[in-house]
């Protein structure tokens, strides 16, 4: 199951619960992943923002061509599920992709990550490296420390945060 945010607001939290039920089928009539939606104001504007992604990554064509579609099927909605006037947005999740979905960290194995923890281990919260498995709740990281590999068993339910990483 994807994370799906908004700006904060009752009135945002209930768009982004409407949206999303509407907007999956179409994401996924194309094979795409709903990976997150967002309802947010920034300055004067609110911003409708799909993040979409498929295996191999998206590109840009497709994402006009889920706005498109998408863009359509919001506009036949009646009543209208957001009441103010917005930017609709449709964008890959980047090549540093959040991993927020056990879902996402299976399918993050063998890739590179980066994981920060609620709490330290071994003084230390935020770990990048080769994610090894993902089995029974448990993360198996493979890390570097200095010059030493290392091995990190951490339980799902520690991780803060985690993404896909690029190695440098």
């Amino acid at each position: 199951m994807a994370k799906y945010k908004s700006g904060g607001s009752n009135l945002s939290s209930n768009v982004v619960e409407k949206i999303t039920e509407l907007a999956r089928p179409v994401i996924e009539s194309h094979d795409f992943q709903l990976v997150e939606v967002e309802f947010v104001k920034e300055g004067q504007g609110w911003f409708l923002r799909f993040y979409i992604d498929k295996v191999g990554g998206i590109n840009i064509e497709e994402c006009a061509m889920v706005s498109d579609e998408l863009s359509e099927l919001l506009d036949q909605q009646d009543p209208d599920p957001i009441p103010q006037a917005y930017f609709l947005e449709v964008s890959s999740p980047g090549a540093e992709r959040p991993l927020k979905t056990k879902e996402d960290l299976a399918a993050a194995v063998g890739e590179y990550i980066h994981i920060s923890l609620y709490a330290s281990i071994n003084k230390q919260k935020v770990f990048e490296g080769y994610l090894k498995s993902f089995e029974n709740d448990e993360l198996v990281l493979d890390y570097l420390d200095k010059t030493r590999h290392k091995e990190l068993k951490v339980a799902y339910n520690q991780v803060a945060f985690a993404r896909l990483a690029i190695k440098i």
